[in-house]
């Protein structure tokens, strides 16, 4: 299985929002950004605290990528429990911090290809989740995660958006797992 390793060099860059950064907190961030979200072709939350609140503000998302982390700690259990509501197939992954696995890309392309409601569930980190589904999302979708301490970040998904995350995948290093 190969997997896409982020190199040091890279991590400052992509500290840098991808998209338009929201400097506010729950449901405030996703209501200021609610006319992109109901004007979009698909709807992918990026996050356990974004999906929390894309929820609880009532949108439902296309595709919720989850790790029950923040900021590398357990979320409590009701934000977990907050993410099973409604008939999403739940799908679990691996994907170890700084890295992109097959398995994961995998299944935020399936995901995005079919048309049931999708929560991967990631065993792992999901920090670099927002640049699959960024790459895999239908042109006009929206992508939202959230910028620690700062705020949420909303891409909205273009042509050159998904040719700028295809050429940060390519400079990443990519490995053999065994």
């Amino acid at each position: 299985m190969r997997v896409l390793v982020l190199p040091e060099e890279m991590r400052d860059e992509l500290k840098e929002p991808l998209g338009i950064l929201y400097r506010c907190h729950g449901v405030e961030c996703v209501e200021r950004m609610a006319d992109h979200l109901r004007a979009a072709e698909r709807l992918i939350a990026v996050g356990d605290i974004t999906t929390f609140y894309i929820l609880k503000a009532s949108f439902i998302p296309d595709l919720m990528i989850v790790d029950h982390k923040t900021k590398r700690s357990p979320v409590e259990d009701s934000i977990k429990r907050r993410h099973l509501e409604g008939s999403y197939r739940v799908v679990t992954v691996e994907n170890p911090p700084g890295t992109l696995t097959d398995e994961l890309l995998d299944a935020v392309r399936e995901s995005l290809n079919g048309c049931t409601p999708t929560e991967i569930i990631v065993d792992g980190e999901e920090d670099l989740a927002a640049l699959p589904a960024i790459l895999y999302a239908p042109i006009g979708s929206a992508v939202v995660y959230g910028q620690p301490s700062v705020g949420s970040v909303l891409v909205m998904v273009t042509p050159e958006k998904k040719s700028e995350i295809e050429g940060i995948l390519k400079r990443m290093i990519v490995k053999e797992k065994v």
